[in-house]
C-alpha cells in the first residue's frame, strides 16, 4: 500500500493531481482544500495517501497532512460515507472545524459539504464524538494547540459558538474559546456569558 508520496508537481486538473517520483507518475484524487494549497507544476510536494484498491482499480486519495487523512479515514467507517463524501466534507471543512464540529455536535456545519443532507450529518457528528478525540485539536488564540473537550449539550455553547463565527472568528477559534469559556463560568453558565469570556480568550 502507498501511504505517502513525495515528489514534483507534473500536472494538476480539476480534482487529481500527478505526482512525478522518480520518473513515475502517480494519478492522486484529492479534495478542493488539498488542491488550492498545492504548489505549482515543477514544485516539490509531499501528500499522504489513502490508498484503496478495487476489483478494476486501485485509486490514491491525498492529503497535505496526515490528519486529514485520518479523518478521511475515520469519516467512511460512518454509515452512508463513503470516499467521494468524506472528500467532499473535507474540502468544505478544515480537519480542525470538523472536529469542532463533532465535538459541538453540530450538524449543520457538516451539512454545508456537496452530497450531504441533514441525516448524514447527524451520523457524522454522532458516530465520531466517541471514536475521534485523540485527532481532534483545536485552533486555540495565539496559534497553539490543544485538545477539543466535547461541550456540554444544550443551546448555550452552541449559540456562544454561532455568535463568534458570526463576528468572524474562524469556527474552530470559536468553539475552543467557548470550550475554555465553559471552563472558567461553568456548565450551566449562559450563552451571553459565554461569549463574553469568550471574547476574553480570543483577544488574549
Amino acid at each position: 500500500m502507498i501511504g505517502k508520496l513525495k515528489g514534483r508537481i507534473d500536472s494538476i486538473s480539476s480534482n487529481t493531481v500527478i505526482v512525478d517520483v522518480g520518473g513515475v507518475g502517480y494519478e492522486v484524487t484529492v479534495g478542493s482544500r488539498t488542491l488550492t494549497s498545492l504548489p505549482p507544476a515543477g514544485e516539490a510536494v509531499t501528500l499522504a495517501v489513502d490508498t484503496h484498491v478495487r476489483e478494476d482499480e486501485i485509486r490514491l486519495y491525498g492529503f497535505t497532512t496526515e490528519h486529514e487523512r485520518a479523518w478521511f479515514r475515520a469519516l467512511q467507517s460512518v454509515q452512508g460515507v463513503g470516499a467521494k463524501v468524506a472528500l467532499a466534507v473535507l474540502g468544505t471543512l478544515s480537519a480542525t472545524d470538523l472536529a469542532n464540529a463533532v465535538a459541538l455536535q453540530d450538524k449543520s456545519l457538516v451539512a454545508r459539504a456537496p452530497g450531504v443532507g441533514p441525516k448524514v450529518a447527524a451520523r457524522i457528528v454522532a458516530e465520531l464524538k466517541d471514536k475521534m478525540p485523540q485527532l481532534a485539536p483545536a485552533i486555540r488564540a495565539g496559534g497553539g494547540l490543544a485538545p477539543v473537550t466535547a461541550l456540554p449539550e444544550g443551546l448555550a455553547a452552541t449559540d456562544a459558538v454561532s455568535a463568534l463565527t458570526n463576528l468572524g472568528y474562524a469556527h474552530g477559534e470559536a468553539a475552543a474559546a467557548v470550550s475554555a469559556a465553559i471552563g472558567k463560568a461553568g456548565r450551566e453558565a449562559r450563552a451571553e456569558e459565554l461569549i463574553r469570556l469568550g471574547l476574553k480568550e480570543l483577544a488574549q
